[in-house]
């Protein structure tokens, strides 16, 4: 009898964490979409919830009209649901690249910008913000910057960490952390060389990060970026749990590690080149996301994965609606606000893990 109930309980207790997952993955499908609502609402000209979706319909929808005014118009479609759809595909994206980076390296304290390609990005936007090379991309100057900055970065990191062929997790950390402090190093000196003015205030705010200014064309280059990263990362969903196990367990059940970890580099650092060259160096979404998550749904990257996705867009969006508000009618860069969750979430996890880089265990 007993051996006969033991052998029944497995499915339900599966069936029972399955049902679970999707009522979390449905909750928060309908927290997004409150989030998206209240942070278009939420402005010097408040917007009811019925005309945000109304105006947004009136665009989609040829003939559909109803009782507001160009102006409103012009705040809801054009200025905020741009920046706060943004914000979801930023919040997003660094999730699902912290999630990432942290089995690659087998670090709980990495995320995206571990291996200095938020560094690498902000050479490339300093240098077209202050001397006005690429300017003739006009509004996608920064982002091609940014983003060719990331690339070079993330090639030198990537001969840097090669030992007989093989990425070494560790010369890969040292590696970013050593490009890291170089390429701030050199954003610190244009910085200085360029003295006082427009092009400094716009550089400090840009490598704050920020979300304001946001268009429409702004979201194609990270929607295409996401949805191809997170698509072949869904598909090494099982490679993922094998290499968070250890080198020799992945190799066992059959993943060939240094390969995959060579596809993971490229992915991660393209993914991150994308945000960094749209939204600035915003950290600690990275890093707080995937371990909220773990608490959610355990380890498995078959959930982590898309419940990452979410929670970061959720979470990017009420960190931006604060900087909108909080010295109103200025506006902070929104990676200050993630800063003050991110620092004392940082020094928690560092100290529930030993402060070991390899998290004390």
């Amino acid at each position: 009898m007993s051996q006969h109930h033991l052998a029944s309980s497995k499915p339900i207790s599966k069936s029972a964490k399955q049902v679970r997952y999707q009522l979390l993955i449905v909750c928060l499908l309908v927290t997004l979409l409150i989030s998206i609502t209240l942070a278009v609402m939420i402005g010097p000209v408040p917007i009811p919830p019925l005309q945000v979706w109304q105006i947004a319909l009136s665009q989609v929808l040829p003939g559909f009209t109803g009782n507001w005014s160009p102006a409103q118009v012009q705040i809801v479609w054009f200025i905020r649901f741009p920046r706060v759809l943004l914000a979801v595909l930023v919040g997003a994206g660094l999730s699902v690249v912290g999630v990432t980076m942290q089995a690659l390296v087998r670090n709980p304290l990495a995320d995206p910008y571990i291996l200095g390609v938020s560094s690498g990005a902000s050479v490339g936007a300093v240098c077209v913000i202050l001397f006005g090379i690429f300017s003739s991309l006009e509004i996608y100057a920064i982002s091609f910057g940014a983003l060719i900055g990331a690339l070079v970065s993330s090639v030198i990191v990537f001969f840097l960490a090669q030992r007989q062929g093989r990425i070494s997790a560790t010369r890969l950390i040292l590696a970013g952390v050593a490009m890291s402090y170089l390429f701030s190093a050199m954003t610190s000196f244009l910085t200085l060389k360029a003295g006082t003015g427009d092009g400094v205030r716009r550089v400090l705010f840009w490598l704050l990060g920020g979300l304001s200014g946001a268009k429409w064309t702004d979201l194609t280059l990270p929607l295409v970026a996401l949805v191809f990263g997170l698509g072949y990362l869904g598909l090494q969903a099982r490679s993922l749990n094998a290499l968070l196990m250890g080198e020799e367990t992945a190799t066992v059940l059959g993943t060939n590690t240094d390969g995959f970890r060579k596809q993971l580099f490229l992915v991660t650092s393209l993914l991150t080149g994308v945000i960094v060259a749209v939204a600035g160096a915003i950290g600690f979404v990275g890093l707080m996301i995937p371990h909220s998550v773990r608490f959610l749904v355990g380890s498995d990257h078959r959930r982590v994965l898309p419940t990452s996705l979410l929670l970061g867009g959720i979470f990017l969006i009420w960190a931006d609606v604060l900087s909108r508000i909080l010295v109103a009618p200025e506006e902070l860069p929104v990676g200050i606000i993630t800063a003050m969750f991110g620092a004392p979430f940082f020094i928690w996890l560092m100290q529930r893990n030993g402060g070991g880089v390899n998290g004390g265990k």
